[in-house]
């Protein structure tokens, strides 16, 4: 697992001389009338999901890893050994209508994924990018010999999130990020099953390769005694040819809306947070 995940954090350096569409669409500025484009490098700010839509007839292969915390130390190569690794595909149906899926090894979780642009950034026109994001979970770690009488239902979740994003300049874009999401078993008894967040991210480019990107998802009825956090992760983005590669800290090790909306358990007080990073490939 080792070898597995020092080969995949150095596939983009071997991949820097391929081409550089990515970075075309990025620099690239709109005149007249025209549609604002790239707000974001990747399809996700870190943990939230971003405007950025995949084109219709392409395939997105996206690796996420998020390493255990760094606060244990030499004795698990700060969180090497205890990494968590989400295998995540996107296919663009249209420019506007992308589907997904994934598998995360956190509660060996499936997820499919349906993701809808409702409104485009033009100049002249809409100030904002208003993309819909829907997702079903399966935990499949679940077993009936801990929890008698599981059940099926038992295994699902659900979250909507509205994506409101606007490119200020040609290096600045800010979201915002509305969020439902409902675990039908709650990881933690005293929470309610439907619950609410608003998700905040921005991206500020540094130069034509990097960016710095931030995103935090402040829980709107978090029950009063739960272990669990608010999500906040820091990160720097680097364009490769055909790559975007995201590398980051965050409190939240798990991956998907409801989990790193729901039970991150690091805290940035005591220096408990996780390595990790995005890999995007594009087909």
């Amino acid at each position: 697992m080792r070898k597995l995940s020092v080969l995949i954090l150095l596939l983009p350096f071997f991949a820097w001389a391929q081409e550089d569409e990515l970075l075309d669409e990025i620099d690239s500025m709109p005149t007249g009338n025209e549609y604002e484009i790239a707000a974001f490098k990747g399809l996700k700010i870190v943990n939230f999901e971003s405007t950025k839509m995949v084109s219709k007839k392409q395939l997105f292969f996206v690796v996420s890893h998020r390493f255990g915390s760094v606060k244990t130390g030499i004795e698990d190569f700060f969180g090497l050994d205890q990494a968590v690794t989400r295998l995540n595909f996107i296919y663009g149906i249209s420019d506007g209508i992308n589907i997904g899926v994934s598998r995360s090894s956190f509660q060996k979780t499936y997820e499919g994924s349906l993701k809808l642009r409702l409104v485009r950034q033009k100049r002249g026109g809409s100030p904002f990018t208003i993309v819909l994001f829907n997702s079903v979970l399966l935990n499949t770690a679940l077993e009936e010999e801990i929890l008698p009488g599981l059940k099926f239902e038992n295994r699902l979740s659900y979250s909507t999130q509205a994506l409101i994003s606007r490119k200020l300049n040609k290096n600045l874009s800010l979201q915002l990020a509305p969020t439902f999401f409902h675990d039908n078993l709650v990881a933690f008894n005293g929470q309610e099953n439907s619950q609410y967040a608003i998700g905040i991210g921005g991206r500020q480019k540094l130069t034509k390769r990097w960016s710095i990107n931030i995103d935090y998802g402040l829980h709107l009825n978090r029950a009063a005694n739960s272990p669990f956090k608010n999500p906040l992760s820091i990160g720097f983005d680097l364009e490769t040819g055909g790559h975007v590669f995201q590398l980051h800290f965050t409190n939240a090790q798990p991956m998907n809306t409801n989990t790193f909306l729901g039970q991150a358990t690091g805290d940035w007080g005591n220096g408990d947070v996780f390595f990790g990073f995005n890999l995007s490939r594009v087909f």
